[in-house]
Formats: C-alpha cells, sequence, structure tokens
C-alpha cells in the first residue's frame, strides 16, 4: 500500500514537489475513505478540515452555496487531486468551498498535523497554496463567495500571510511634494489642501527628493523657533531620506524603520519612487505583531524594565513559530529586540559616566553580528574609537575600558550572558582605537594560520549597532582593500575552518547522535555552522559587505556564484534549522524550565522532522565537498 501510496502521491501537486524520502514517511500517515453514494463530504464555512484530502479514485464535486442555496461556480476535480489545503492554510481551518464526494470515490485524508509541519518545513509547497488561492481571486465568481478573515490571527498561518505580504501588496499614499525654495507657509498649505503629514522637498534643477517635513518638523523646527514662516522649506527639512523596494515584505519595512528611526519611507518601483509609508500605517498593518512589542522596549528606562522585556520574547518567539512564521523572520525579530536593548543600556551608561571624549562605535559580532541572534545567547562585541593625540590616549582609553564594563555588566543583568570566550568590550584586547583595530586585520589577514582562522573568523561579521557608524565603514573598507589582495593562505585556512563541522549523519544516513544524560541529542547549532561558515568564505571571496547568512546568499545568487536551485536548497535548509533550534529554545525555558541551549532531543521529534533533517545534512554535505574543491582544491 505505501509503494501505491508514494506514486500517487508523486502524480499529485504539490506532493510532486516533495523529496521521495518524505513522501514515503509520510504515506504511512494516510487514512482512506471509499464513499458508497453521493455523499456531502465538506459544507463552506461550517465543516472543520480534519486534514486534506487526495482523491485517489472517483471524483469531487466543490461548489458555493449562495443564500437559495443553489450551487454556483462548480468545478469537477478527478483524481489525483488535493482538496482542502486553501481552507487549513487561509481559511481558519474551515471548509473554504462545500464538496460533495461521488460514488465510488476513494479518499486518503493527511492529518492536519502533518499538513502543517510540511508547510513549515517545505516553502514551495506552502506557496503552492497561497499563489494558488491568488489565482482563483482573479475570478470574479469565486471571490464573490470567499469571506476574507476577519483579521490575519485567525488563521493558522495567520503571521506567515502578514510576514509574507510585500509593500507593493498594500495601499501606500501618493508623494506630495514640493520645491526647496518653497516657503514654509506655502508647504503647509499644501499639506492641509492634500490632507497629508508630511510633504517631500525637490531639489528645484534634478527633481530628486532631498528630504522632507512634516506636522513636527514644523512644530519643532519653525513654530517653536519662531521662525518666519516666509522662509524656504529646505532651511528646515528633515533628512535623510530612506528608501525601501515595492518588493520588499512589509517586517523588512518596519525592521528598517526602527533601525534608521525614521517615521518615513518612500516606496520605490523600478528605480522610481512611486509612493511613501508612515510608521503609523505599517504599524497598523502589523497591529497584532512583535513589532509593536519593540517599540515598547524603547520606551523602557531601567535595566529591571529591559530585563522584563527580554523574558517576554520566548513566548513571541512561540506565538511567532506556532503560526508559521519563517525561521529568518523570528531571528531577525530577536535581533532586533537585542539591539534596541543594548542601544538604551549605552545610552544609559553615557549618562552615568559622560559624555565619551572621542567618537566611537559599538560593534557586535558572531551571531548578533550576523543578525541571526536566537534565545541561547551570550555577549560578542567590541569598541573601535577614533585615534587621539598621544597625550590624550591613555584617558580615552581608560574611558571606554570602563564604560565597556558597565555596558557588559547590564547586558548580562538583563539576560545576555557573558562570553565564555571573552570576546566582549570590556576585554581590552576589544576595545581599540581604529587604527589598532587595522593592525588587527592586518595581521590576521597577512600572518593567516588554522589557529586565527578558526577563533577569529566571526570577527569577519562584524555590525554597527551604536556610536559613528563613519568608524565602522572605514575599517570595512580597509579589510575590503586586504582582502582583494591576500596571503594566499588565507581562504585556504578560512576554507578549512568551514569544513571542521560535519553534518551529524551516520554512514547509514542516520542522525548521528551523543548521549547526554539519558537522552540521545545532536547539537544544531554545529550542525548549522557549515552553512555560515561557508557562505561567510564565498562573501569575503566576492567582497560582499553584507553579514547576514540570508542576505549573502541572495547576493552571491544574483551574482551567479550559486544557481537559483542551490539558493532554494541553502535557503530552506538553514531556515528550517533555525525555526527548529528557536522552536526548541524557546520550549526549554517555557516548558522544561530550563536554560536554553542547542541540543535536540531525538525522541522529541516527529518522521516528518527527522527525514526532512536527514534531508538537509545530505545537502549541507554536498555543498561542503564544493568549497572543499574550490578552495583547498582537493576532496
Amino acid at each position: 500500500m505505501n509503494a501505491k501510496m508514494v506514486s500517487l502521491l508523486k502524480s499529485t501537486k504539490p506532493f510532486n514537489l516533495l523529496p521521495e524520502t518524505v513522501l514515503e514517511e509520510i504515506s504511512e500517515s494516510f487514512t482512506r475513505t471509499e464513499f458508497s453514494k453521493d455523499t456531502l463530504v465538506y459544507r463552506q464555512e461550517v465543516t472543520e478540515m480534519t486534514g486534506v484530502d487526495i482523491v485517489a479514485e472517483g471524483e469531487y464535486e466543490t461548489f458555493f452555496y449562495d443564500t437559495a442555496e443553489n450551487r454556483r461556480c462548480i468545478a469537477h476535480h478527478i483524481a489525483p487531486y488535493c482538496f482542502g489545503g486553501l481552507s487549513i492554510v487561509l481559511n481558519r481551518v474551515k471548509a473554504l468551498k462545500s464538496a460533495i464526494a461521488k460514488k465510488g470515490t476513494v479518499v486518503f485524508t493527511l492529518p492536519k498535523k502533518d499538513f502543517y509541519e510540511l508547510c513549515n518545513a517545505y516553502e514551495d509547497f506552502f506557496h503552492y497554496f497561497t499563489s494558488d488561492f491568488g489565482k482563483k481571486m482573479l475570478d470574479e465568481e469565486f471571490s464573490h463567495f470567499v469571506k476574507t478573515p476577519a483579521t490575519f490571527e485567525e488563521s493558522y498561518f495567520a503571521a506567515d500571510q502578514l510576514y509574507s505580504r510585500k509593500i507593493e501588496g498594500i495601499a501606500y499614499k501618493n508623494i506630495v511634494s514640493c520645491d526647496r525654495d518653497t516657503p514654509v507657509f506655502e508647504a503647509a498649505k499644501i499639506m492641509a489642501n492634500n490632507k497629508v503629514s508630511c510633504i517631500f522637498v525637490r531639489d528645484s534643477i534634478t527633481e530628486n527628493i532631498i528630504g522632507y517635513a512634516t506636522d513636527i518638523t514644523l512644530r519643532d523646527n519653525v513654530i517653536a523657533q519662531c521662525i518666519n514662516p516666509k522662509i524656504a522649506i529646505s532651511e528646515v527639512m528633515d533628512n535623510p531620506i530612506v528608501s525601501i523596494s515595492s518588493d520588499a515584505y512589509l517586517f523588512e519595512a518596519v525592521l528598517m524603520m526602527f533601525k534608521t528611526k525614521t517615521r518615513y519611507l518612500l516606496v520605490k518601483n523600478r528605480g522610481e519612487y512611486v509612493g511613501f509609508l508612515s510608521r503609523n500605517r505599517l504599524l497598523s498593518e502589523q497591529a497584532q505583531s512583535p513589532l509593536v512589542f519593540i517599540q515598547s522596549v524603547k520606551l523602557a528606562e531601567s535595566v529591571e524594565e529591559l530585563q522584563t522585556k527580554w523574558r517576554q520574547v520566548p513566548d513571541i518567539i512561540t506565538q511567532l513559530l506556532g503560526r508559521g512564521v519563517h525561521g529568518e523572520i523570528a531571528s531577525q525579530v530577536i535581533t532586533t529586540i537585542a539591539d534596541t536593548i543594548t542601544g538604551k543600556v549605552i545610552e544609559k551608561v553615557i549618562r552615568q559616566v559622560g559624555e565619551p571624549p572621542a567618537k566611537f562605535a559599538f560593534i557586535v559580532t558572531g551571531s548578533e553580528g550576523r543578525k541571526e541572534q536566537t534565545l541561547s545567547t551570550d555577549q560578542d562585541n567590541g569598541i573601535i574609537y577614533e585615534d587621539k593625540a598621544n597625550e590624550h590616549r591613555e584617558m580615552v582609553r581608560a574611558y571606554f575600558l570602563d564604560f565597556a564594563k558597565k555596558v557588559s555588566d547590564d547586558l548580562n543583568t538583563i539576560g545576555f550572558e557573558y562570553c565564555k570566550g571573552d570576546f566582549m568590550a570590556s576585554n581590552p584586547k576589544w576595545t581599540h582605537s581604529l587604527s589598532h583595530w587595522k593592525r588587527n586585520y592586518s595581521q590576521w589577514i597577512d600572518e593567516s594560520v588554522p589557529e586565527t582562522a578558526m577563533k577569529l573568523s566571526t570577527f569577519f561579521d562584524f555590525r554597527f549597532i551604536y556610536g559613528d557608524e563613519s568608524i565602522v565603514r572605514e575599517l570595512k573598507d580597509f579589510i575590503k582593500e586586504k582582502i582583494a589582495s591576500p596571503n594566499p593562505l588565507f581562504f585556504a585556512h578560512i576554507a578549512k575552518n568551514a569544513l571542521q563541522y560535519e553534518p551529524p549523519l551516520t554512514f547509514l544516513k542516520r542522525i548521528r547522535t551523543q548521549t547526554i544524560g539519558k537522552s540521545e541529542v545532536f547539537d544544531i547549532k554545529t550542525a548549522m555552522s557549515p552553512i555560515v561558515d561557508l557562505l561567510r568564505v564565498y562573501a569575503l571571496k566576492n567582497e560582499l559587505d553584507v553579514e547576514n547568512t540570508g542576505e549573502r546568499m541572495k547576493k552571491l545568487t544574483e551574482m551567479g556564484v550559486f544557481s537559483q536551485q542551490q539558493y532554494n536548497e541553502m535557503h530552506q535548509s538553514y531556515y528550517y534549522l533555525m525555526a527548529l533550534r528557536l522552536r526548541n529554545q524557546a520550549n526549554q525555558i517555557n516548558i522544561d524550565k530550563k536554560h536554553p541551549d542547542n541540543y535536540i532531543e531525538t525522541n522529541k521529534l516527529t518522521k516528518i522532522e527527522r527525514v526532512t533533517l536527514i534531508e538537509i545534512f545530505k545537502t549541507i554535505a554536498n555543498f561542503q565537498l564544493g568549497i572543499k574543491m574550490k578552495f583547498t582544491g582537493s576532496f
């Protein structure tokens, strides 16, 4: 029966998108039903789906009942056909259409729980249903009968729908603009006539947008300062201009607003500005999302308040993952919260010890530097400060070391533990002047040895958090120049570092485990490391100035380093592991009441998770083989 079931699945969309090993595993989960007469199996908006049906023999007739109980939008579906996926994904598990199974029809049903797992594990499988729904909604009669969920929260994949919505899919406002020489009072009139709270300012010659003014701008920069309203709007406008592609996702827009502290984003389509979004508009789209929580973190004042906020994060991540949110997004949410907390701590310490005696940049490295923070997190950070004259050096250094210790202590109190390897700004090794940091990187690149590559590779993932970003840009430019003509052994050593961890697979292609206590476990952080390290090598080799593993994948694919298929495999593998890792850590905190770690107990994995992990580990092994050939010249 299993062989026949696998054969049926291979011929049924979208199950034909799944690996055969997965089909073999889930084939045992189907239950068989045969209908001896015509039977109304599902009634729209009434019947709750227990799973998805695959018509193996016979026919399903689907339709909508109108108010007079007439059948509308009738469709006939013969084997092989999958029914119910749209209802589970997009209609709060209620049947979207009514369905009659004709006499003699044989149906196999996959339980809802297993279907959810497949949607979480395989993006193409999940997006088949969302894409299919979009096409059906173009049919006027179909769309007439479909009830849009009252809120996204009512659907299992509510958050995924929310987070997978693109900016082009929401109504952004048209740009209202004026010339830079327009008097302030005239600009205010234009705003009033157009009923907008923001006006964009254009250069009179190039027509480029060079700034903007809001109600708040006029209040703070004009009225409160008793400035003549006849002066040019360019004298009081705000900038810089921050823009985002209409092809970007909503969550990216919100994260960009928090990062840049702007209240308005210009929307670009094919290089042209086509509209703008306000922070309020975006937050209304995300009213039930954790991004509103980030705003509440910004308002926290004390270390105790920040500690309370950080302790709420596991619940937020559990809710996100429970709704099917992608691991990439969940990790970025954690990182954004951590960045916000770090910024608040730094501001608090500056108020405590006084203004810095030199310009500086607070940087983060490792997983936080890559914007891939998890719930089991420690501190990986450093400080770069501007070079000062000899007579001030000791004073400047003493300030920043004291400053770094206070920041590190506060972060530890909040829940970001001290780094066991002491890669922290509070360690004098990692708080230095810009020239000293340049010497560090020169030495690491020019005198490349295997031990250095292993210990310090994550220092090539550093990212700016607070202070003067121009210091970080100067250091990154310096590193890029050095890497353009490095010691020939440099790439060989960091490539070997990327090969030190092998996917946890046995010779018989089963998950290799270790025993901790009474449990058989594998280290998921170590399992993910080859992808992180692999992408770092390729990013450095191709002089990419991006830190995030997912962004590196995307850029390298655009450059032709990876094929689209390779990108899809890597992206799906990495973020499936990320979601599993975060879910495990959240459960350790919320259910097991223990300190989170990176060990996954294999006896807690479902059949689908086991077979999916084995496929992922095979994929990682194949990519490692490629890097071995390219950078070390051998198998």
